[in-house]
């Protein structure tokens, strides 16, 4: 999704607007995979560049229209929302391009190698009874196949890579985030520190760059018992 992005916006700002790189989408079927800012914005320029269709796939449920009796303020409120990609796309296409609890099991190729087609399965929410989280898992018998000329993954975080939390042996949470203290950055390592999406879990980039200036002056500090990081 990002390389995606990347290329229209050079496309625009190398010549001056002169450009516009329809031949990305023009008349072609986009398979956008995730629900995300990034998607939305997949969506929106995929419209924009003469899409012939464009779906987009939520692994999640869809969310509420109005607040839910456990989501009270001022809690941030965790119901739908129709951002300006989605807005365009029932402009255009008469219909919100989302497809809530789905995601995709297979690619299919035409004779020229390329992708053509992508094969979807329903999911639903089942309670691990090990951990206590629930997981989406495949619904048996609900198959389908789309045309998909175009695929563009702006999938979200699902947690820390086992890989690289085993190799620093660090502490985890219940949400395989990275442990430490509250509104600290130290882990169950000593100097091992952590930030962004594998301390908070799934959150904006800003988030990210902030944690990491944080991390950044708490490493300063162990090292030198004091920081002038601001």
């Amino acid at each position: 999704a990002v390389d995606f992005l990347k290329q229209v916006t050079k496309s625009l700002l190398d010549t001056d607007f002169a450009k516009f790189p329809y031949e990305l989408a023009k008349g072609k079927h986009v398979l956008v995979i995730g629900g995300g800012d990034t998607g939305n914005d997949c969506v929106g320029t995929s419209i924009r560049l003469g899409a012939k269709s464009v779906t987009q796939l939520e692994m999640m449920p869809k969310p509420p229209v109005t607040r839910t009796p456990s989501n009270p303020w001022p809690e941030w409120p965790k119901v739908l929302k129709t951002d300006y990609g989605q807005e365009e796309a029932i402009a255009v296409f008469g219909h919100d391009p989302r497809i809530y609890q789905t995601t995709v099991t297979e690619f299919i190729k035409d004779k020229k190698g390329n992708v053509c087609k992508a094969k979807i399965v329903k999911l639903k929410s089942v309670k691990d009874e090990k951990t206590g989280r629930f997981n989406m898992v495949p619904i048996e018998g609900s198959e389908e196949v789309i045309p998909a000329d175009v695929v563009l993954i702006a999938a979200g975080f699902l947690g820390s890579e086992k890989y690289v939390t085993d190799a620093f042996h660090v502490a985890l949470t219940p949400r395989t985030n990275v442990e430490t203290k509250p509104e600290q950055y130290a882990t169950s390592v000593d100097r091992v520190f952590t930030a962004g999406d594998m301390h908070r879990g799934q959150s904006l980039v800003v988030w990210a760059i902030h944690e990491g200036r944080e991390a950044a002056k708490a490493v300063d500090e162990s090292l030198m018992s004091y920081s002038y990081l601001q």
